[in-house]
């Protein structure tokens, strides 16, 4: 096909000409239009996040997790074989065993049977120079020795100075000095997205620290009551990742400041599944400080029944029914039932009032009002906020213990040593056995309680055959003798009593 040159040339030109026409203006508009995203150019505001000011830089956790870590330990345990009853009943002993020795014919006749050495391992976090180290009661409970493995590798036995498992928390000392140490920082000022590390011994794998964030504050998850019968929880929630073994250890902030204890996951296989708890320094601070100088905690208690957290519609009909008032759940804690001989009930508090703040600080929920009491201890002044009649009131309050005075709590090593649980012989019980008073076993833990042929629900009536009415006068009785004890009682519904010989010097 011939084609026209002329032709051709004259088409060239008209493209080149409409082509440098449309970048001309497309320019020409493009410099007279400053809001729109053109030309790989971005509105202002994308970067304007706070006060018109750029982002800061990203974090750097190094210098928070190179101070931290020499202060974070490893801690393992070992606990002794023992023996363990295969019943709950007492057992009707033989003295054809006796004399062989029941160890050979437990495992076939109903008797003990021998639980194998057991060895666990966690973390802990040093809080001075010559050797105090918080970990979690969960870690060392029970345990017969206690090793400390330092980041330099040295190895140092710790000695156990007491514990609180209603806290989950425990206090172990190793003799050494100079040691890195952390400092507390104030758990109250943690707010909800800050970055925090965590640090400690998982899966027995050696110091390991990991990142998030605060996802919740004042958590409950009701794991404390598996190992204590007035358990505190008011957890700080992370998305830093937490494993077996890392129960004890650090949660710091970006300054490298200890701002709570790891001690808890929610997973459904065992394993980290997105979430961790924390206990908050503050709390931590209280119950080492009682340990070190009381060897007990000393607990605070308002003497109060609290409504629950997540009460349903037609619940919260039901209690504002009973209680005459209206209730609005966020204004704060509502009181159902005062308790006799308690703090509350000498300060004028009623059910139906809302605690909204103690000693000033704001408090929503149970968990949050758990904190702020378990930093006092009995005879403590506080003053509560309350809402009563749509008024708020001021109320002052003597804190109590839980035994409704405000003496100093005791402890001792020969009590700590008995371990177990035990609590006063209710009266129904001791007028149904004809008694008047005795302490009965809840349960026998693993000190030399647990160790010995008692079983769990003795009822013990007399210490070195002084008669005992009540757990006060059992404790006396324990820390009055030399550290041989005998303790004679008796199994509700099985005849005859029984005494048994425990040895608490070694």
């Amino acid at each position: 096909m011939n084609l026209n040159y002329k032709n051709v040339l004259a088409v060239i030109g008209i493209s080149l000409c409409t082509t440098f026409l449309s970048i001309w203006g497309f320019a020409k508009w493009a410099k007279s239009n400053n809001s729109g995203d053109v030309m790989g150019k971005l509105p202002a505001n994308y970067a304007n996040f706070v006060n018109g000011a750029m982002p800061s830089s990203s974090t750097d956790f190094t210098l928070a997790a190179n101070a931290a870590s020499p202060a974070v330990v490893h801690i393992k345990t070992k606990t002794n074989a023992k023996k363990i009853e295969n019943s709950n009943t007492p057992r009707q002993r033989n003295p054809f065993f006796d004399f062989f020795g029941e160890d050979q014919f437990g495992d076939y006749f109903g008797g003990p049977r021998i639980m194998p050495e057991q060895r666990a391992s966690g973390s802990g976090v040093l809080i001075t120079g010559d050797g105090y180290i918080v970990t979690n009661n969960h870690v060392i409970s029970g345990a017969d020795e206690v090793t400390v493995t330092l980041t330099n590798k040295k190895v140092y036995k710790a000695k156990v100075i007491g514990a609180d498992p209603n806290s989950d928390i425990a206090v172990i000392k190793i003799e050494a000095s100079n040691m890195p140490y952390l400092v507390y920082g104030n758990s109250d000022d943690v707010k909800l997205g800050q970055w925090v590390l965590a640090i400690g011994y998982p899966l027995n794998l050696d110091v390991t620290i990991t990142a998030g964030i605060i996802s919740a504050k004042n958590r409950s998850i009701d794991v404390n009551s598996r190992q204590g019968d007035r358990p505190i929880e008011s957890f700080l929630q992370t998305d830093a990742a937490v494993n077996q073994g890392n129960s004890g250890g650090a949660l710091v902030n970006t300054n490298g400041e200890l701002v709570g204890i790891n001690s808890a996951i929610m997973s459904p296989t065992g394993s980290y599944a997105g979430y961790s708890y924390a206990i908050p320094v503050n709390i931590v601070k209280k119950v080492v400080t009682d340990i070190v100088k009381f060897g007990t905690v000393q607990r605070a208690y308002l003497g109060v029944s609290m409504a629950q957290e997540d009460m349903s519609e037609d619940q919260i009909k039901k209690v504002e029914s009973d209680l005459n008032i209206k209730y609005k759940p966020g204004d704060g804690v509502l009181i159902t039932n005062v308790l006799e001989g308690g703090a509350a009930e000498a300060s004028s508090i009623k059910a139906g009032d809302v605690i909204s703040k103690f000693n000033g600080a704001v408090v929503k929920s149970a968990p949050e009002l758990q904190e702020q009491i378990s930093k006092y201890k009995p005879g403590d002044k506080i003053t509560l906020t309350i809402k009563r009649n749509d008024k708020e009131t001021n109320i002052d309050i003597v804190l109590k213990a839980k035994l409704g005075n405000t003496d100093v709590a005791k402890s001792s090593k020969l009590i700590e040593k008995l371990g177990g649980k035990i609590e006063t012989l209710d009266k129904a019980t001791a007028d149904k056995n004809e008694v008047s008073g005795g302490v009965v076993v809840k349960e026998l833990g693993n000190g030399v309680l647990g160790k010995s042929s008692i079983e769990k629900g003795f009822v013990i009536l007399t210490v070195n055959d002084k008669e005992v009415n009540n757990l006060s006068e059992f404790y006396d009785a324990i820390n009055k003798s030399n550290g041989n004890v005998k303790l004679g009682g008796f199994y509700p519904g099985y005849f005859g009593n029984y005494a048994f010989i425990l040895n608490l010097k070694d």
